[in-house]
């Protein structure tokens, strides 16, 4: 019975369906509840409940400020349990005004630099919601304009959406990476947000087009300048694009002649470490003879704002800098974007007339759900205020009532229902005129707990006055519900009050230019001397300077020989890779210098791999290579097919867990002789190895036990002599007999 009860309870279902489900949904977990902001609000869970909670608090931009660990303790504790560390994180973007349109935080304390410094620790920094999002994000929360749903444990309510009444996805962009998407949204001016939103609700069948004359572009708080303006068009039309920022540049006089220039404003892309790099790049500029304008540079920015000084040397043509600095740092970066957010439930690329048609079509929503709650609250006022007047006119019927009732029950059913046995009246016309009263429960409620002081006559007139006001407004909030031109009329009437109030001027320029073609000069070729010692250090020297210290260079360096300066360096490893290296990456050094390690010029790595030959690429293309690896196989190849303008080609092809022993340049060479570790070494000709590809793995040079490895192996020309120290022997590799490749080999004696 129970083994029937336990098979009745196994689902049998294809396990690659349940994967399947299970990823969707964690896919669409992080989409709509992490990383992409919803289209209404503009804002990702974290954002919004971090300044609902601070709503919550009461940490309004005219109240004192709060430390943010109070905050974000708050937070976590109520709507956001995924660690405090992002919430902070979301807290301080919020309130970087580098990195948004409008500040929707006010932050007090250290909150980062424009430079990449980080905010301090939350139990340091203080804040309180912006001005802005008081008044713009969360007003009206109390009239029921969205809707509220459980928090995670059920234990809070937290809004669905925040009432914003702008477009804030466009005002102060997004970035969001989610599952196999991401957005990218730039920043935008609020008075042009404005504008666009007004343009839209008086004109619905407005292009794209049509709107770039109220929205000229993305407005970042950086300034800067957009160079590609005429791609914006396609941009805001389907969603996508990539924007050119360039950074504002002047050029000063200075004392002595020379010119400065002074980068006043940078790419949005720039914030942060990007900054340290500029310099680093501009700074490498100068030390690998890419310019030789620049005599200094300086960063003097300040919280006044950014000012980089580029110190030129006499003479030199600041516009060719300049477009050097386009071409070959982030002064000119690329901004992608892919406008991607949450509109109904689900992730989607939105245009620009689709975002502005989603947050009108929002705002009247909200406009009308806060409408519908105040003409309720009016109809309410509206019903007492007419029991209340009504009242005022049978005060003393009331008096009596009261008196004669027993308890509040007697009396309230009296004045609601007429019902007036057992209340002692002074006459029976009394009696007669309660039995007609007919208040409703709500009046009943507002006569029986009003005060006599309202009887007073100006507070009667008072009530009156108040009763034509509670008229007024319910004449003009049913005209509001009922008439769309009088709706429209009044959110845009806000919005510009709105505009009034918070817009700026546009910070960032918008143009278009061609992108920046700098025609380089071949450097002048000439020959040079390529050092490397055992430890991987690299240079270069001057010929003669090398033929005067030949002996102590000769005696430090593991390779030495000729190059010319604009060739480049092969480094072949064990693992039967070619990294290339151009020599001009290389410093020019002196004897006593040390040079530069390789893997900080190449793809080399010390830790993965070891450098068995070294030459440069003139030689290796008019050459070919010998390869001879530790399980016992050898090949030759062409040089030519190494020369690539790839770093880092495949030069032979290994069996498992095998190893290059030995490559080495071999066109001059026609012996080959191998030595094993366990003392067994072979003679034969070179023509007994075929020339093959690199994606070949060579044949047989030595018959090897399965435990046993090849050690070394020699190339020389024969007729000529050539020993070898090995185990304390000295080996004459000229005297070996000579067999046929493939062989046992013979036991060194």
């Amino acid at each position: 019975m129970a083994q029937n009860m336990l098979e009745d309870t196994i689902i049998r279902t294809d396990y690659s369906e349940i994967m399947q489900k299970s990823y969707i949904d964690y896919a669409m977990s992080v989409i709509i509840d992490r990383a992409l902001p919803d289209v209404r609000d503009g804002l990702k869970p974290v954002q919004r409940r971090t300044l609902y909670d601070m709503h919550e608090l009461g940490i309004r931009y005219d109240r004192p400020y709060r430390k943010c660990a109070r905050i974000v303790g708050d937070t976590m504790g109520k709507y956001h349990p995924h660690g405090d560390s992002s919430i902070y994180e979301a807290l301080v973007v919020m309130a970087q005004d580098f990195k948004k349109g409008e500040v929707l935080v006010d932050g007090h304390g250290n909150f980062g630099s424009i430079e990449g410094d980080g905010a301090a620790a939350m139990r340091y920094t203080e804040a309180r919601l912006s001005r802005i999002s008081q008044e713009v994000y969360l007003a009206d929360l109390d009239k029921n304009v969205v809707d509220f749903g459980p928090n995670f444990d059920e234990t809070e309510q937290e809004p669905q959406v925040l009432p914003v009444r702008i477009p804030n996805i466009l005002l102060n962009g997004a970035e969001g990476i989610a599952v196999g998407m991401a957005t990218s949204i730039p920043p935008h001016n609020l008075g042009e947000i404005v504008s666009c939103m007004k343009a839209y609700i008086r004109n619905k069948d407005i292009t794209d087009k049509q709107l770039l004359h109220y929205l000229k572009g993305p407005d970042f708080p950086t300034g800067g300048i957009i160079v590609n303006q005429e791609e914006l068009p396609k941009i805001y039309e389907t969603g996508t694009g990539r924007l050119r920022i360039r950074g504002r540049v002047n050029v000063e006089h200075a004392k002595g002649g020379k010119d400065l220039i002074v980068i006043t404003e940078i790419p949005y892309t720039m914030i942060g470490a990007g900054i340290g790099k500029f310099l680093n790049d501009v700074a490498l500029l100068a030390e690998t003879k890419k310019t030789q304008d620049i005599a200094d540079i300086s960063n003097q920015s300040s919280k006044e704002g950014i000012r980089i000084v580029i110190e030129l040397r006499k003479g030199a043509d600041p516009e060719k800098l300049i477009n050097l600095l386009y071409k070959k740092t982030k002064l000119e970066d690329i901004f992608p974007v892919n406008m991607l957010a949450v509109a109904g439930g689900r992730p989607e690329t939105l245009s620009l007339r689709r975002i502005i048609e989603e947050t009108v079509d929002f705002r009247f929503e909200i406009a009308n759900r806060k409408y519908e709650n105040l003409l309720g609250k009016e109809l309410e006022k509206k019903e007492i205020q007419e029991g209340l007047i009504e009242a005022c006119d049978v005060i003393d019927l009331i008096i009596e009532i009261l008196r004669g009732s027993r308890n509040q029950k007697m009396a309230k059913d009296c004045l609601v229902l007429g019902i007036t046995d057992g209340i002692k009246f002074k006459s029976e016309k009394s009696r007669k005129t309660a039995s007609l009263l007919h208040f409703t429960e709500r009046q009943a409620d507002a006569i029986l707990n009003m005060r006599l002081v309202k009887l007073i006559g100006l507070e009667v007139e008072a009530l009156l006055a108040e009763h034509r006001e509670t008229l007024a407004n319910i004449e003009r909030y049913e005209s509001l519900l009922n008439d769309y031109d009088v709706m429209a009329e009044d959110i845009i009437n806000d919005l510009d009050a709105i505009k009034t109030r918070f817009a700026r001027k546009r910070r960032t320029e918008l143009d278009s230019r061609e992108e920046v073609v700098i025609a380089e000069e071949a450097p002048e070729e000439r020959p040079l001397v390529f050092v490397m010692d055992r430890f991987g250090y690299a240079k270069t020297m001057e010929p003669s300077l090398y033929e005067k210290n030949k002996e102590t260079v000769d005696a430090d360096a593991k390779y030495v020989f000729s190059c010319m300066s604009a060739g480049k360096i092969c480094l072949f490893t064990d693992k039967g890779r070619v990294h290339s290296l151009r020599v001009s990456d290389l410093p020019l050094c002196k004897t006593k210098d040390k040079g530069t390690p390789v893997d900080n010029v190449s793809n080399y790595s010390n830790t993965e791999e070891e450098i068995i030959y070294v030459c440069d690429s003139a030689s290796l293309a008019a050459s070919e290579v010998t390869f001879v690896t530790a399980q016992g196989m050898i090949k030759r190849q062409e040089g030519s097919e190494l020369v690539s303008s790839v770093r880092t080609v495949l030069a032979t092809k290994l069996l498992e867990d095998d190893r290059v022993i030995f490559a080495g340049l071999s066109a001059e060479m026609n012996q080959v002789v191998i030595i094993t570790k366990d003392g067994r070494c072979i003679r034969f000709a070179k023509e007994e190895v075929p020339v093959q590809k690199k994606n070949a793995a060579g044949v047989r040079a030595i018959k090897l036990d399965a435990k046993e490895k090849a050690d070394r192996a020699y190339l020389f020309e024969s007729g000529t002599s050539l020993s070898v120290e090995w185990n304390g022997k000295t080996i004459s590799l000229h005297r070996l007999k000579t067999a046929k490749r493939g062989g046992q080999g013979t036991k060194i004696r």
